[in-house]
């Protein structure tokens, strides 16, 4: 038996955790809640993930490990059109449902947010987003934070477990990105395929490495 299960629940599909029969299941709701709110709170001048990927107006960004989605809706309320890529199938359900409970409450945010129809990035067509984000899990073991993890956050990291094998995304992302590739990494994790960064933005609990494509004249 899967230690998870998709279900239904009043407010939409929801994820189980089987070992923790206590916790509710994991909807993710852009509508209300915690995520809605902080979409609603953000600001550009408040938000180190708005300076790393540089939004403009209608700025096309690709979230290549949408995840929970948490960063995208930030920049979606920032003004940025976001695709969403998530390769783990249960997320990705997830994601789908509340997508489609986002539309029906109104039509107009299928041009500002969408899940991609293929969930790897190499298959993505080159230079097609302005921008590509990238925040990968990272290795429980190497975690020098050591206060707990929200029990959302946990139940979605048992499930995701780390990205073994994301310094292969960065060689895709950097050609998908027109502009730039940004990646999300705890303060003091290495460089993403130990590929130094053209620069950062820093914040209180994270850093973006930014990677500037080059400019061909």
């Amino acid at each position: 038996m899967s230690a998870f299960e998709l279900v239904e629940t009043p407010q939409g599909l929801g994820l189980r955790w089987h070992e923790h029969p206590e916790m509710k299941p994991l909807v993710i709701d852009f509508l209300s809640g915690k995520q809605a709110y902080r979409g609603q709170q953000a600001n550009r001048k408040d938000e180190a993930i708005a300076r790393a990927c540089l939004l403009g107006e209608a700025t096309s960004v690709l979230d290549g490990t949408a995840g929970l989605a948490r960063d995208a809706w930030v920049l979606v309320q920032l003004g940025a059109q976001v695709t969403l890529n998530e390769r783990q199938p249960m997320v990705r359900a997830l994601l789908a449902d509340a997508l489609e409970r986002l539309y029906r409450d109104d039509a107009s945010w299928q041009n500002r947010i969408q899940l991609l129809a293929s969930d790897a990035l190499t298959q993505v067509a080159a230079e097609s987003f302005d921008v590509v984000y990238l925040d990968p899990m990272y290795p429980k073991g190497d975690r020098k934070q050591k206060a707990a993890v929200k029990k959302d956050m946990q139940m979605f990291q048992h499930l995701v477990g780390a990205d073994e094998d994301a310094d292969a995304l960065l060689a895709p992302a950097l050609q998908i990105a027109r502009k730039r590739v940004v990646v999300k990494r705890p303060q003091h994790a290495d460089f993403l395929a130990q590929q130094k960064p053209s620069s950062q933005v820093i914040s209180k609990k994270h850093r973006f490495d930014i990677y500037l494509k080059p400019v061909v004249s």
